[in-house]
């Protein structure tokens, strides 16, 4: 399509016309996995059909938009997404969040992780070592257990979407049992405690000795993508101490939210970072 063409289309669409494109770039957003027909995108965007029809054509001559040649439905191209990531590069997961742990770990004088969803598991992404001896469920970087296990993959699980959380909670069930930690009803009464709080923490548990707190780390949605974690002696976490903790880290992790690029590839498969 020369540009003359083009200025023509544009012309038909008529007033309104870019809001009605985005209107269409929305909804293909939300659509299934397999796209779809024109009928259902001009009936949920509230236009003609060939109207509808005219403003993907002008989409997929910029590579917005694709056509499956067989099932004929319209989706979201491969560009799009490409174009929409490299807008929202603004570093990966573990860039945007390391200045947080270091100045968290400096005013709290502890251990701080970072933790990211990793299917079933939580992922230990960074850390930044405070002065006392620790030991955790993840151990180094690159350390993986079970969500439900330990107070960051506890805070990550309980901030799914209600869906997920359930399918996870039936998988890990078993699993969870093998740190003789929860039963189901323990187990659900924690995440209940943790969307009621904003944050889970433990003065004793499984590891004598050892304290933690985490709270999550939310995407636009409102769902969790991570959690930063406190690790630390039981003495030092103990109520006097707990509430600053507290604030220190959910100030931090609000402030990360609304910077995390949804297209970060560590988001979808944080073990490569490792080669995992």
């Amino acid at each position: 399509m020369n540009s003359t063409d083009r200025n023509k289309e544009v012309k038909e669409v008529g007033v309104g016309g870019v809001s009605r494109l985005f209107a269409v770039l929305r909804m293909l957003g939300t659509a299934p996995d397999g796209g779809e027909r024109v009928t259902q995108l001009a009936q949920q965007v509230g236009l003609s059909q060939p109207t509808t029809h005219r403003l993907l054509r002008s989409l997929m001559e910029e590579g917005m938009v694709e056509q499956d040649g067989r099932s004929k439905r319209y989706r979201l191209s491969l560009e799009f997404f490409a174009l929409a990531a490299r807008a929202g590069n603004t570093g990966n997961l573990r860039d945007l969040v390391r200045p947080s742990m270091l100045r968290l770990s400096a005013s709290l004088g502890d251990s701080l992780f970072l933790l990211a969803r990793s299917g079933f598991d939580a992922i230990c992404l960074d850390r930044s070592e405070g002065p006392y001896p620790i030991r955790t469920f993840t151990g180094d970087i690159g350390g993986r257990v079970a969500l439900g296990v330990g107070q960051g993959s506890l805070a990550i699980l309980a901030y799914l979407p209600e869906e997920e959380r359930e399918t996870v909670i039936r998988y890990n069930l078993p699993r969870l049992k093998d740190f003789h930690l929860y039963d189901e009803v323990f187990l659900r009464s924690e995440v209940e405690s943790v969307r009621r709080l904003g944050y889970a923490a433990r003065n004793t548990g499984a590891l004598p000795g050892m304290a933690g707190l985490a709270v999550p780390i939310l995407n636009r949605d409102g769902h969790a993508v991570a959690a930063l974690s406190v690790a630390t002696l039981s003495e030092r976490l103990g109520p006097d101490r707990l509430p600053t903790v507290v604030e220190l880290l959910k100030r931090e992790a609000s402030a990360i939210g609304p910077k995390i690029n949804p297209f970060d590839p560590t988001l979808r498969s944080p073990s490569q970072v490792f080669g995992g």
